[in-house]
């Protein structure tokens, strides 16, 4: 049974690529980017079975009105998608405040004001599904991309919270989290803090030792997107790419690791 997407960011990426996979199938799409003519091509393939809003995620009454509109106009909204962000590239002390504030505002802010427009109207259909563009570095780390990771963090710790509260309404809530795909994410989409000497050497160091297919191909990604919307019991989180795995365990067992050495200093400090 064909399904109605609201998919934000879909001007390129990930965004773009879900969405006409799921107009070939017939789904019904909402497309969403900053610059509409992005979106042209979609339109004029697919017609009446794709909406192209113009949004800036970080105007949260914009957010609310087009999720208003698309509803309006497809009547149900089965899935969200919220995909839009990027990536900012930098050591912590090399970001400005307008960086930070910026890139929290687009990947974390963005994510909820419209995670927070579509709830009630999922929550009025009793079903629903939302879909987050987290990250691999939503659950570790590395260097050079701290506050990015930082606002990946805040999606997870957001979105796995939601998944309790709206389970109730018939509502699942997924994060997807992929490896590093060869996307515009890390090109045209990201933004870069003015380099500081200090880090130089970290920065060449931490470009050193990459497989040579550790961009997985986006393009292969849509088979499990589908699958994933199309489960009917999906899974809270979702790695996508073939070093996502490999790349998480030992950091988490080395957690596990460290806790467990601490663990009679962490009792002692409860005082009872």
């Amino acid at each position: 049974m064909a399904k109605t997407i609201f998919i934000t960011g879909a001007s390129r990426g990930f965004g773009k690529l879900w969405a006409e996979a799921l107009l070939q199938r017939g789904d019904k799409v909402v497309a969403t980017a900053r610059d509409l003519s992005s979106l042209d091509d979609l339109v004029s393939k697919y017609g009446d079975n794709i909406l192209a809003l113009q949004l800036d995620v970080n105007n949260r009454e914009a957010g609310f009105a087009a999720v208003a509109k698309a509803k309006e106009h497809f009547g149900s909204i089965d899935v969200l998608i919220n995909n839009a962000g990027y990536g900012l590239f930098g050591a912590i002390e090399e970001n400005t405040e307008k960086e930070a504030r910026e890139q929290m505002e687009t990947n974390f802010f963005g994510l909820l004001w419209l995670t927070q427009a579509i709830i009630p109207v999922m929550r009025e259909q009793g079903h629903g599904h939302i879909i987050q563009l987290s990250s691999v570095l939503g659950l570790i780390t590395i260097p050079m991309l701290g506050l990015y990771n930082a606002s990946k963090f805040a999606v997870e710790g957001l979105s796995e919270t939601l998944a309790t509260e709206v389970k109730g309404f018939g509502i699942n809530v997924t994060l997807i989290e992929p490896n590093g795909f060869a996307t515009d994410w890390s090109g045209a989409s990201a933004a870069q803090s003015v380099a500081m000497p200090e880090y130089d050497a970290l920065k060449a160091a931490s470009a050193t030792g990459r497989p040579d297919d550790m961009w997985g191909v986006p393009e292969a990604t849509t088979e499990a997107a589908l699958k994933l919307i199309d489960s009917e019991n999906p899974p809270l989180r979702l790695l996508l790419g073939k070093y996502a795995y490999p790349w998480i365990k030992p950091n988490y067992e080395n957690r596990f690791n460290e806790w467990n050495d601490w663990a009679d200093v962490s009792a002692a400090a409860h005082g009872k």
